[in-house]
């Protein structure tokens, strides 16, 4: 399943961020992290196994980090997909 994970924080001091980048790079599970313009501070790409699998990662990551709002949207269909 590929699923896009939308990030806020209230936190955006240098050791925090720093906090961030070093435990989303532990899950081989997220393939790409983006800082974002606008309402949407992080936006990561994952892939997942299932529901109980994207869970486990949900946890784990708030249990490392303090996030303020986190949600997922899942991809039902590719339409396009290149690099």
């Amino acid at each position: 399943m590929l699923v896009f994970i939308h990030i806020r924080t209230n936190q955006h001091d240098a050791e925090w961020r720093q906090s961030f980048a070093s435990a989303i790079k532990r899950f081989p599970q997220i393939m790409s992290a983006h800082r974002m313009t606008g309402d949407l501070d992080y936006l990561l790409k994952a892939r997942v196994g299932s529901m109980t699998e994207y869970d486990a990662l949900y946890q784990s990551l708030t249990e490392k980090v303090p996030l303020s709002d986190v949600s997922a949207s899942f991809v039902m269909e590719n339409l396009k997909d290149t690099t």
